[in-house]
């Protein structure tokens, strides 16, 4: 069966790094013979902001809860039409990439705005109506793989161990972890261009042939071995146990 794939990118600037390199993967995984959907939340004039007109069967007149309305328009089909079209791409898709420059040690708000609206209750939380029960490995995205390629200006010292900004993984984690893993993904090890500023031509050339080369095998990679909340390992699904993650505290303990 013929593979599909979801590249979503998030740079406002057509000749950026960050939108040539998802030129690149809609290249590489055609290529590839994968049948490719895109993204492009800046050319798509994606809407960001989560609010009232996300729910037009709402009742205007009530305060607005989010998570009570995001459930209610998801059950009755009823969201706008840009978000569920963005939730089909999902379910459409066996690997999903985010191509996005790191601002302010996130992404930037348009994608972050992707994220608030496209992942409505029921859908990538809250699955089949069992509140935090079906999270973390498990859920409506579970089985697809999630690639995350990011471009950062500072260099690698100071996102290295002891540098000033912490590790990428660190700085990735609510996204990888909260926001990927927690809805089912498998998500692969970031992709992390460093330095990503005025880069000469041939700086440029040398990213694009070694991420093309990375994708030609993205579908043999081993993703990072989170811990999935109903394997055991949490009481309740809410606290590691104390003997699984002996010595660890924080994000490395949910690593297996």
């Amino acid at each position: 069966m013929t593979k599909s794939a979801l590249v979503i990118s998030a740079h406002p600037e057509p000749t950026s790094l960050t939108q040539t390199l998802a030129k690149t993967s809609v290249e590489t995984l055609t290529r590839m013979g994968l049948q490719v959907q895109t993204s492009n939340l800046y050319q798509m004039d994606w809407k960001a902001v989560i609010d009232a007109t996300d729910f037009p069967q709402d009742d205007s007149q009530a305060p607005l809860a989010i998570i009570a309305a995001s459930g209610k328009a998801y059950y009755s089909n009823t969201l706008t039409e840009d978000v569920i079209q963005e939730q089909q791409k999902l379910l459409a898709a066996d690997l999903v990439i985010f191509h996005f420059p790191l601002w302010w040690y996130s992404v930037p708000a348009i994608l972050k705005g992707w994220f608030d609206r496209v992942y409505a209750y029921g859908f990538a939380y809250g699955y089949q109506n069992k509140g935090n029960q079906l999270r973390y490995g498990e859920g409506i995205l579970q089985g697809k793989r999630a690639l995350i390629c990011v471009t950062t200006g500072g260099g690698y010292e100071d996102y290295s161990p002891l540098g000033i900004n912490g590790t990428m993984d660190e700085l990735l984690f609510p996204i990888t972890h909260g926001t990927l893993f927690f809805p089912g993904m498998d998500v692969l090890q970031n992709h992390v261009i460093f330095d990503a500023k005025g880069e000469p031509n041939q700086r440029i050339a040398d990213e694009v042939t070694s991420w093309s080369k990375r994708l030609t095998h993205v579908f043999r990679e081993k993703p990072i071995p989170y811990r999935k909340q109903n394997s055991g390992d949490y009481i309740n699904g809410q606290m590691l146990k104390s003997e699984v993650a002996m010595g660890k505290s924080g994000i490395a303990a949910h690593i297996a």
